[in-house]
């Protein structure tokens, strides 16, 4: 069937809309560092702690969101979440010191971490098996462009009024796309515009139903599949988490950068991150293609591969040009979006339908409690070891998440064989 129809497409461009604007919260604080360490006299340490807050109730949040979307659905819980990141970041304009800065981000992060849960439930609801690699990596686009599309706003915001300003704009887009989301979507089912084409394409392409059940946490949590995913994106959300948070500051202490300088390069990386995204999508049908593996040893692969690129950002220390750098960086962002990608599909290959945000959710949970715990390493040594020595570890750290996933989730073994329980 070569055009069944393209609204599934839509769905997931409403839904990367969704993760550009959540990313575009998260990144405004990065992008705005240097002026608010100036005018609101916060030193680095306390700027780790925002961070830190932020990603410790993004971290608790995860399986509560993932159990909130897999209990209300996808349409109207996504829409609740979306307006309370918006709010809380409007809210962040208000802050007079990083006590209230890291209020308001711990309470967005609290809400956004229903984006990717929320985002690979539509995927799963939407696309046909074959096809939801290429949708989660155009959604997870978003994540890379929120950040890109960040030092320029904030840059511009300052220069025309204030730090505070850039937080009001995106808090009032994001708040506007969570309404028009409520309108919008719906399951393939319970959407008049689609076509009965389209919908048998995407039914033919779903996995067998399975009798539905209730999601059992203790359950889940016993399960080889479930830490052959959750301990790679524990070892490889430190280095997002380090790029959305720290490649500002990294730039102003190792090469001199300037607000100016933040606006034209540290959107950089981010493109490649883009890159990383779509192409890490296609990839598993390549590596299928050219190697006849399945589809699980495919997402290995590009998670192999994505580790191996890593190691060179972790060279970043090695070189004082800043163009090297940023060089670097851009591998950095191409590579962790890459396996990152495949390891957040792998839940909707591994887990049903009705336990995939939950799943997702404690995998993220797993993700950002590493994330947590790095940005307080990196705030509490940024000052005297420097960042080139965190930023190899970061290397290591991906490495060891590409041996863990190949030892838990073994050639040999099917999906189902891979369920088994420790």
């Amino acid at each position: 069937m070569r055009n069944p129809g393209r609204m599934r497409w839509f769905m997931v461009g409403l839904v990367t809309l969704g993760t550009i604007l959540c990313y575009l919260t998260r990144n405004t604080i990065a992008s705005a560092a240097p002026t608010l360490q100036s005018q609101l006299h916060i030193t680095t340490q306390q700027y780790s702690y925002i961070v830190a807050f932020f990603s410790a109730c993004y971290t608790i949040a995860q399986p509560i969101s993932g159990f909130v979307l897999d209990t209300l659905g996808t349409k109207a819980g996504y829409a609740v979440f979306g307006l309370l990141w918006g709010i809380f970041c409007i809210g962040a304009s208000f802050a007079g010191g990083w006590k209230g800065l890291a209020f308001a981000r711990g309470m967005g992060g609290f809400a956004e971490s229903a984006m990717i849960p929320a985002g690979l439930k539509a995927v799963t609801e939407w696309f046909p098996e074959k096809e939801r690699s290429v949708a989660v990596g155009y959604f997870n686009v978003g994540s890379s462009m929120g950040a890109l599309i960040a030092p320029p706003l904030v840059a511009w915001a300052i220069f025309i009024h204030s730090w505070r300003l850039a937080f009001i704009l995106v808090g009032c887009m994001s708040v506007v796309w969570a309404i028009g989301w409520f309108f919008v979507y719906n399951r393939p089912g319970k959407t008049k515009r689609l076509s009965k084409t389209e919908l048998d394409y995407i039914t033919a392409g779903q996995p067998a139903p399975r009798p539905k059940h209730k999601v059992r946490v203790g359950t889940l949590l016993r399960q080889r599949k479930f830490w052959a995913i959750a301990l790679p994106r524990f070892l490889a959300e430190p280095a997002w988490g380090t790029f959305n948070a720290w490649i500002p500051l990294f730039m102003v202490r190792n090469y001199g950068f300037d607000l100016k300088d933040i606006a034209m390069f540290a959107w950089i990386p981010m493109l490649f991150a883009d890159m990383g995204c779509i192409l890490g999508g296609y990839m598993p049908g390549m590596f299928q293609r050219v190697f006849g593996v399945n589809l699980i040893v495919s997402r290995k692969l590009v998670v192999t591969l994505g580790a191996v690129l890593m190691i060179l950002p972790g060279m970043v220390g090695l070189f004082g040009n800043p163009m090297v750098a940023i060089g670097l960086l851009c591998v950095g962002g191409f590579a962790h979006q890459s396996l990152s990608g495949a390891l957040i599909t792998l839940s909707s290959d591994m887990f049903d339908p009705n336990e995939v945000a939950t799943a997702n959710g404690f995998t993220g949970m797993a993700a950002w409690t590493a994330s947590t715990l790095f940005a307080l390493v990196v705030g509490a040594l940024a000052d005297t070891l420097g960042f080139s020595p965190l930023f190899a570890v970061l290397s290591v750290f991906d490495v060891i998440g590409a041996v863990i996933l190949w030892s838990l989730l073994r050639e040999n073994k099917t999906a189902m064989e891979a369920s088994e329980a420790f």
